[in-house]
């Protein structure tokens, strides 16, 4: 199911600033209005579903039980899901994972999800740096990205913060600061790190590279890998695209930016509403929609819980949206998918123009999908064209068949197909890794941060390819 990027804009005519100004504050009132009947259909959804009850075991108590909890479900703000990962298997040894906050602004904080060893394993553990998307939800949903890395890297991921709980004390944020914040941590990562950029931010972390590189700055991470990202959208672009490009930055201005209400922290900021965002999202495909929650409601009847479970724990996360700040949104909209400004060579920051081709000693993977209708096939491997000189030998490009947007970077196809080739790819390009390893002093400890520059030894695992060597199946990029 699509994931919108930067398409969730209403789909209606023009609306103007009378619908988008009133619109957060009447969404603020109807949601503390419902709070009252939300809460009597809940404790009507557990009388009618609790064992001691008789009702419980007939058909009109397990109908009632499953309208209440479809109407609970329905009309609920969702909030910012937990990430849920307390271990994961390195080496075939089940080890505890801590996550900790490492650097911290206010539109993004940088998570480490550390791996307590207690011994450290032989596998290099090279640092992944993970650029999760800021476009409407939270990175929570790189869940499954998270988990697919972390028994063969050190992993970090941006948790960007949901505007609407920015104090206006804290200034602005744009498309300019983005790149920032992404330099600013790969400094603090001393450059022995790789990047991968799940979609959105393709276009900033590929900006900042360039911008480090023209300067010769020390702390380029070794690889990135850009995945489903927009990087030219004029390639085989898709509805998404080609809806940013024929309205305009001005009618998204008009019609979907308003200010945060009050009580919100983030009152009379200027941001891209959530809820607006959810409503482009659902309405992209919104007879799957309603025929998922048909489904979920037979479930509950017919006292299927697994797939009862599995449409919560679903839209539990796809219905968790964060508000954009404006300035940022805006300034995407204009310079990706209006001006295309980075395949043209007109994208700057801060005034300095940025040039792709400045990149050198950077390997670049880019990843795309087969049927994604959010990035189209092509608009991902443009990046290959932008940076002419990067060695042909430290490039290379993977189209994963039968996957959609979505797919990309979570699903059975992702952990069996994706990460085993970004792994080898990223081993491969991990040449000059210190060899350091930080030694905590509680038991003798290891942290997960084991990056060497040995090669990669040969045993059974998550790397372990079928087929041979996953780098030798990736594709040398079409620079046509």
């Amino acid at each position: 199911m699509a994931i919108g990027e930067f398409g969730g804009a209403p789909t209606t005519g023009e609306t103007g600033p009378m619908y988008a100004a009133p619109a957060y504050w009447l969404y603020e009132m109807s949601q503390a209005a419902l709070n009252p009947s939300r809460a009597l259909a809940d404790a009507t959804r557990l009388f009618f579903k609790n064992p001691a009850n008789p009702w419980s075991y007939t058909a009109l108590g397990r109908t009632i039980s499953a309208g209440m909890e479809l109407f609970e479900r329905s009309t609920r703000r969702y909030g910012k899901p937990e990430w849920n990962i307390a271990s994961t298997v390195v080496g075939g040894e089940r080890v505890p994972v801590r996550i900790s906050v490492l650097w911290e602004r206010p539109f993004c904080r940088l998570l480490h999800f550390e791996r307590v060893f207690d011994h450290a394993p032989r596998r290099p553990q090279p640092r992944l740096l993970i650029v999760a998307p800021m476009s409407g939800h939270y990175p929570t949903l790189l869940r499954g990205t998270v988990e697919g890395f972390l028994p063969n890297h050190d992993v970090y991921i941006t948790e960007w913060i949901d505007a609407r709980m920015i104090p206006v004390t804290e200034g602005r944020f744009d498309l300019d600061d983005y790149i920032d914040y992404v330099i600013s941590m790969l400094h603090l990562l001393g450059g022995d790190v790789h990047v991968l950029a799940v979609c959105q931010p393709s276009v900033p972390v590929l900006a900042a590279i360039a911008g480090m590189e023209a300067t010769g700055d020390p702390y380029v991470p070794h690889s990135m890998v850009l995945m489903g990202g927009p990087i030219d959208t004029r390639v085989n672009p898709t509805v998404v695209n080609t809806l940013a490009e024929r309205r305009g930055t001005d009618w998204f201005r008009r019609n979907v930016i308003t200010k945060v209400p009050f009580p919100n922290p983030g009152f009379m900021r200027d941001v891209y509403p959530g809820f607006l965002q959810l409503n482009g999202f659902v309405s992209m495909n919104l007879d799957r929609h309603i025929e998922a929650h048909r489904k979920l409601f037979l479930h509950l009847v017919h006292g299927d819980g697994d797939s009862a479970q599995k449409h919560r724990e679903f839209y539990d996360e796809y219905l968790a949206v964060m508000d954009l700040a404006a300035e940022f949104y805006l300034q995407t909209v204009e310079t990706v998918f209006v001006r295309h400004a980075l395949p043209k060579g007109e994208m700057t920051h801060r005034g300095v123009r940025i040039d792709p081709a400045k990149i050198r000693r950077v390997a670049l993977l880019t990843i795309e999908g087969e049927n994604d209708d959010i990035s189209g096939v092509g608009q991902t491997e443009a990046a290959h064209r932008l940076c002419a000189n990067i060695p042909s030998e430290r490039k290379a490009h993977w189209l994963q068949p039968a996957v959609g947007h979505y797919g990309v970077f979570n699903g059975s196809r992702f952990r069996a197909e994706i990460v085993p080739r970004v792994s080898d790819f990223v081993l491969s390009n991990n040449s000059g890794a210190s060899r350091t390893r930080r030694v905590r002093s509680d038991g003798g400890r290891v942290s997960g941060n084991g990056s060497t520059n040995a090669p990669l030894e040969s045993e059974s695992g998550a790397n372990a390819q079928p087929n041979g060597s996953a780098r030798a199946q990736l594709r040398a990029p079409n620079l046509n």
